[in-house]
């Protein structure tokens, strides 16, 4: 259940910066999005590994 609803969350959170980028389609707000959704992605890859170091 918990992966279920963190990939929800992710889907959610990057619905969010969808919206955003398609409202103000900058490209330094591209790159900082882009960076954002790929740290969160490989978190929650992480997450759903089960490889958490601390």
């Amino acid at each position: 259940m918990n992966n279920v609803l963190a990939i929800l969350a992710f889907a959610i959170f990057i619905a969010f910066l969808a919206i955003l980028l398609w409202s103000v389609p900058r490209p330094d707000l591209i790159f900082v999005v882009g960076l954002t959704v790929a740290l969160a992605g490989w978190d929650l890859v992480q997450t759903l590994k089960g490889n958490h170091d601390s």
